[in-house]
């Protein structure tokens, strides 16, 4: 392995040890924690698999450079600061008691996916010196990867068969995200991104635009239903420490309202 590529794995590393600490340091309920979770089970997964992407360092370095802006948001947070709107409802809401555990985890998803992917992966291009292109045979296996994960939360944290009836709104407004989509979205930006990377000042305005789309769609995704909140458990896989109005975010969540080239 070369020295970039040992360096590029020990960033995943790091990350994980920082994930670890922060659901340490979370109540399990906790909003975030949830999200955590999930992302620690995701980035642990990416780090078992790196051998099996075609350009395994630049994977690395992606995968660090993403979580990278997560772990901002966090510190943001911790120092009394306002993190990226993107963000904003996640931990604006974390401790709502009518929010379902599963609609903080897809939060997260949605805003770390939506947002932060498209900049960490022209970030990446940048750092190494290659096109969106190179990565994109990359950016898709994780596609699977990132379903297994996201089936794995679904099951675990919605309701089971016998409360359905109950928990149908929150059933039907979940069912109109998914990964495959957000991450599709995700490359789209991603490529409006590089093409404008001559133009700071549209490309600045396309991103602040994006933030507050991918915002103003999380904030819906945690929209309180009423419902009460399901306790929220370990996710498969993870290793954890003890760790706006209705009408017009519903209708942000059907028809998802991101910018377009």
């Amino acid at each position: 392995m070369s020295t970039r590529s040992t360096a590029a794995v020990r960033g995943v590393d790091a990350v994980v040890r920082r994930l670890r600490a922060i659901a340490a340091g979370l109540p399990p309920a906790d909003g975030v924690a949830v999200f955590n979770r999930m992302y620690l089970t995701v980035t642990q997964t990416v780090r078992s698999r790196l051998d099996g992407f075609a350009d395994p360092a630049a994977m690395a370095v992606l995968d660090t450079v993403f979580a990278g802006r997560y772990l901002r948001a966090v510190d943001a947070v911790a120092a009394r600061r306002r993190p990226p709107a993107c963000w904003r409802p996640l931990f604006e809401l974390r401790a709502h008691p009518q929010v379902h555990p599963v609609q903080f985890a897809l939060a997260g998803m949605n805003a770390h996916i939506q947002h932060d992917l498209p900049l960490a992966v022209v970030d990446t291009c940048r750092r190494l010196g290659r096109e969106p292109d190179h990565l994109a045979g990359d950016y898709r296996r994780i596609n699977d990867l990132l379903a297994e994960v996201e089936a794995a939360v679904r099951e675990q944290l919605m309701p089971g068969p016998d409360a359905l009836e109950r928990f149908e709104p929150l059933t039907h407004r979940l069912g109109a995200w998914s990964v495959d989509t957000a991450r599709e979205a995700a490359w789209g930006s991603t490529q409006v991104l590089w093409e404008l990377r001559g133009r700071p000042s549209a490309a600045a305005a396309f991103g602040t635009a994006l933030d507050g789309a991918v915002g103003l769609l999380g904030r819906a995704l945690l929209l309180p239903l009423g419902l009460g909140a399901a306790p929220a458990g370990p996710l498969p896989g993870a290793r954890s420490g003890p760790a706006g109005g209705r009408g017009g975010a519903q209708d942000q969540l059907e028809c998802s309202g991101l910018p377009s080239a």
